[in-house]
């Protein structure tokens, strides 16, 4: 069967059509917005879902295996990065190097991420290609293990291994957020050690761990297939059915237990690196994905660093020049997020770890008037209006809203949670952003790791 299916996939067309439906109520309030779909579940578990977007004649196929790197456990890390190497390796009909040569023969694309929560792997093609990257899809989910090797265990390897070199280990401030994840929770948190793994994990792996990771995270009940673009559903179905019926069912999967995690005072640590500007790093725990003040927290990074006129920016880059960048972010994740402030001084004659302090001084000036007073109608709104447009902005793009609405499906159950999320950020008032002030970012519970030239 599989055999035939190759024989065939490159030939096989597919109806266009496509809907997005984006109605203006009044100036007052945020714009209707929805993505249609139709999802169903197929006999092996694997969850799909199907939306129209004529706007071109493309289609993405978006898969998310639900076992980012929090699936992993101590002592065996880097296997959910490790997989997404492995995966573009080839298959048991798929010849290695076949899986890129047959998407570019297409005029498609593909890649890949991992993050702690879950990995997704896409192809972006023209729509009359869809079988092309059912196949490829579903002949990794189902006939992987035959090409798993020690050979190619131990291949991929050494390309994470280069990999956590070149981006963690020998990259400017590189080790800083590997240091920031073990400081900000517990060796029995999922989220302690980092993405990408830890080299002497990555160096025991063997290729019977490997295969035990994929028999167990990568079955079609713990992932779920977003395609969208020009398709009909109706045709779409009947293809994802042929392809992916001849895939074997996994084992239904608990969801993650994590304890809490609290910071009870503030947490100092300096490192050295081969690095010509100082840097600090403050960071807090925060609400997670989704949830109450994770909006706020978006808000507010906006109001502190979201471009040239932003509090920090404006005073420490610009009115005082202390800085050379300086940057805000809520880092959301399904279990428990991050808030961090990242600045980067400027060249100084001062001592490197004065200048930090006194860069540190200011930031807890400036967050300490946003607990005392709400921020002005003006700041919230000019957030408000970036982040809706950026919303809409992302909406354009079948394959931005296929990775979007698999991730709603992961953390909602609701695939078309588009308007939901835009109404959390639309519904804030300057007071909910002083509350979210107060509440998530404590003086004295926080992390703070400064990065300091080495030999200075």
């Amino acid at each position: 069967m599989r055999t035939l299916r190759r024989l065939t996939v490159l030939t096989m067309g597919l109806v266009m059509a496509g809907l997005l439906i984006m109605v203006p109520l009044s100036a007052q309030q945020a714009p209707t917005i929805s993505a249609p779909y139709e999802m169903f579940t197929l006999p092996n578990g694997l969850t799909v879902i199907l939306h129209e977007d004529h706007t071109v004649p493309m289609v993405t196929v978006n898969v998310w295996y639900h076992a980012g790197s929090a699936r992993e456990k101590f002592g065996r890390t880097g296997f959910a990065h490790l997989f997404e190497h492995i995966l573009f390796e080839g298959s048991e009909h798929v010849a290695e190097g076949d899986f890129d040569n047959f998407l570019e023969a297409a005029g498609g694309s593909n890649n890949g991420s991992t993050t702690t929560d879950r990995t997704n792997y896409y192809e972006s093609l023209p729509s009359n290609a869809l079988d092309l990257a059912l196949f490829l899809e579903s002949d990794r989910m189902g006939f992987l293990l035959p090409t798993v090797t020690p050979a190619l265990v131990n291949g991929q390897r050494d390309v994470v291994k280069n990999e956590r070199r070149q981006s963690y280990e020998n990259a400017p401030y590189g080790m800083a957020n590997v240091r920031i994840t073990e400081l900000m929770y517990p060796k029995t948190h999922p989220y302690y050690w980092p993405v990408i793994g830890y080299m002497e994990d990555l160096t025991a792996a063997t290729d019977t761990d490997v295969k035990e990771f994929f028999t167990k995270y990568y079955a079609p009940g713990n992932a779920s297939a977003a395609i969208a673009g020009d398709i009909n559903p109706a045709d779409a179905r009947k293809k994802i059915e042929h392809w992916f019926s001849d895939v074997k069912p996994g084992a239904h999967l608990p969801p993650i237990e994590a304890p809490p995690v609290e910071l009870t005072s503030v947490v100092k640590e300096t490192l050295t690196d081969n690095v010509q500007l100082p840097r600090l790093y403050m960071v807090w725990h925060s609400p997670a994905l989704l949830r109450a003040g994770d909006a706020e927290m978006d808000v507010l990074s906006n109001i502190l660093t979201g471009g040239k006129n932003s509090r920090l920016y404006k005073r420490l880059v610009y009115d005082l020049q202390l800085v050379q960048n300086i940057q805000a972010s809520q880092q959301s994740a399904a279990l428990t997020s991050r808030y961090m402030i990242v600045a980067t001084a400027r060249p100084s004659d001062d001592p490197p770890a004065q200048v930090l302090e006194r860069i540190k001084g200011i930031i807890d000036e400036e967050i300490e008037k946003l607990k005392d007073t709400p921020p002005d109608a003006r700041e919230v709104q000019r957030a408000l209006n970036g982040i809706e447009s950026n919303f809409l902005n992302g909406m354009q793009r079948s394959g931005q809203k296929a990775d979007q609405m698999n991730g709603y499906f992961f953390a909602t159950g609701n695939p078309d949670y588009f308007a939901e999320d835009l109404a959390r950020f639309l519904a804030l008032q300057p007071n909910d952003i002083q509350a979210a002030a107060k509440r998530w970012l404590p003086k004295g519970a926080r992390l703070e790791l400064s990065v300091l030239p080495r030999g200075k």
